[in-house]
């Protein structure tokens, strides 16, 4: 892996002054590998084919959004110019990793990282086909010369019961960021339709089954390092994440063999990534096994955690004006990005 590192120096490693941060007294600059990790809803990514077996009609040139190649380009332009951007305040460069939902088959993939925005970034893709009924699954995308991938594996979320119940797999993608072993799972657990008390069970039989593959991971190892993210539509004080996921809102009382919710402290101060009713919920978070806080900055650690919303991602004017642009509202196209705004973490070790 020595070309990936090196390439990683190149490219991928911002070198900043961390006196602020740690409080230092000393006049002498610490040196730091930076890599970005988000996750990105990207409403509805689907092509413009009418495809067996799933419910997708919608999205077709003769369907409700008559949705053409032309629109189909234009959504693909709009994403990959956000994914360009995430991280690069830091890094320089697009995220090292990022977890996607709401995305139709591979192919939608395939053509988001070969937009001229994304091209010159060698993204590699990991996608599953999935049971859900709309047809969306979740996928990851990844910088070939920052990530070198060593397992995936695609988990289906079954409850007692509830045969015909289905939703999106759970996506688990294993691998080496500079030389440091390093597990993603990637989730869109079930939606609040039918009521958000109604449909509660669903979300948390999903989070019991995220719990059980990350418990998984540290079974094997221990000091696993792990980031769930994902499209969870719930909040971090909810059910599903306190009790069933048990992920921590405090990092200091977190401990080993246990998740840190490092969004919460965004959540507490009001901020989200989607808008209803006047209202920010933050139902796109990124969470972090123990392994990854801490002081000791000798491997990758936990450095900050932000919602990428920039200005341009947002209605300018109008009744819904601040809250994200969708490509679609009250059935009208609006050459937006999608009704989510990004989620992502710096991840830095000490050179």
């Amino acid at each position: 892996m020595k070309q990936n590192i090196f390439t990683i120096k190149a490219y991928f490693l911002v070198v900043f002054s961390f006196f602020a941060l740690a409080n230092f007294s000393s006049a002498q600059e610490k040196q730091f590998k930076v890599a970005t990790i988000a996750f990105y809803n990207l409403e509805n990514l689907f092509d413009t084919l009418d495809t067996p077996d799933k419910n997708d009609f919608e999205y077709t040139p003769e369907g409700l959004k008559k949705w053409d190649s032309k629109k189909y380009i234009a959504k693909q332009k709009n994403i990959s110019e956000v994914i360009s951007k995430i991280g690069v305040d830091l890094t320089k460069t697009a995220p090292a990793i990022i977890g996607v939902s709401e995305i139709e088959n591979r192919k939608v993939l395939e053509d988001l990282v070969n937009t001229p925005a994304l091209k010159k970034y060698n993204y590699k893709v990991i996608h599953y086909e999935s049971p859900d009924r709309r047809g969306v699954d979740v996928g990851l995308l990844y910088q070939a010369s920052m990530f070198e991938v060593t397992k995936t594996t695609s988990t289906t979320l079954k409850i007692e019961g509830m045969d015909d119940f289905r939703t999106r797999d759970q996506l688990v993608v294993s691998g080496l960021l500079d030389g440091e072993k390093i597990h993603v799972i990637v989730n869109h657990w079930p939606s609040r339709y039918g009521g958000e008390k109604r449909s509660k069970p669903l979300r948390n039989a999903a989070a019991d089954l995220t719990r059980s593959l990350a418990d998984s991971l540290m079974k094997i190892d221990e000091n696993a390092k792990i980031i769930v993210m994902g499209d969870l539509n719930d909040d971090p004080n909810n059910e599903s994440l306190t009790k069933h996921l048990v992920a921590k809102k405090d990092e200091k009382s977190t401990k080993q063999g246990e998740l840190f919710n490092a969004t919460y402290p965004l959540f507490q101060k009001g901020i989200g990534s989607l808008a209803y009713r006047d209202k920010w919920n933050l139902f796109d978070q990124i969470i972090v096994s123990y392994s990854l806080l801490g002081k000791d900055k000798s491997t990758f650690k936990l450095y900050k955690t932000l919602v990428f919303d920039k200005e341009f991602l947002k209605n300018q004017e109008g009744r819904y004006k601040g809250y994200p642009k969708r490509t679609h509202a009250g059935g009208v196209y609006k050459n937006g990005y999608s009704d989510h705004l990004p989620v992502y973490i710096y991840l830095i070790k000490e050179i």
